[in-house]
């Protein structure tokens, strides 16, 4: 199957709504959760604990079955190496983004208003704002909770991704259009 977006976010290439995140924790379950998420989603692949060549032959894996349901592949990793793994764009903090590469997406992570900022100036095409709800993640850290996730994304010159704790159902309660989940869509 050839590659969903042939360059960035644009109106021919929607930016999906709903975001599946890897983790060591939700490794076993991803092959279900993929095939379970409307065609079209998208998937960032982190799997950050996994040696280099072992990390890339679970990218392959799981690129192929994210690319068999029409998903977005995005690597937490430099546009290098999302180029030479066959990813759609690349994941990561604002500056690690930076200089824009073009037939990438670029999706930010951003914390605050001063990242969210800064991602928009650096070229991000959307930023994953978190954690909106408590999260496994990060056990007993801040966050932002819906209030100010609604107000700090509102405010972004580029679409926001919700993050941290996020469901189907918290989704809907916030009344946000797109969102991303570890442990909640796997």
């Amino acid at each position: 199957m050839g590659r969903l977006y042939s360059g960035s976010v644009t109106r021919a290439n929607p930016l999906p709504r709903l975001w599946l995140i890897s983790d060591q924790r939700n490794d076993a379950a991803l092959e279900r959760a993929l095939t379970r998420l409307p065609r079209g989603s998208g998937f960032v692949y982190r799997h950050y604990h996994l040696p280099d060549p072992e990390r890339l032959r679970r990218f392959l894996a799981l690129r192929r079955v994210a690319r068999a349901r029409g998903h977005v592949v995005i690597l937490a990793d430099s546009a290098l190496t999302a180029r030479e793994w066959g990813a759609d764009g690349i994941y990561g903090a604002p500056r690690s983004l930076y200089p824009r590469r073009a037939g990438l997406i670029h999706l930010a992570t951003a914390h605050d208003m001063a990242e969210l900022g800064l991602a928009a100036r650096l070229g991000a095409d959307a930023a994953l704002l978190s954690p909106v709800f408590p999260t496994r993640t990060h056990p007993g850290g801040a966050v932002l909770g819906p209030v100010r996730f609604r107000l700090l994304a509102r405010q972004s010159r580029m679409p926001v991704i919700a993050l941290g704790g996020m469901t189907a159902g918290r989704a809907r309660a916030i009344s946000w259009p797109r969102w991303a989940a570890i442990d909640g869509l796997s």
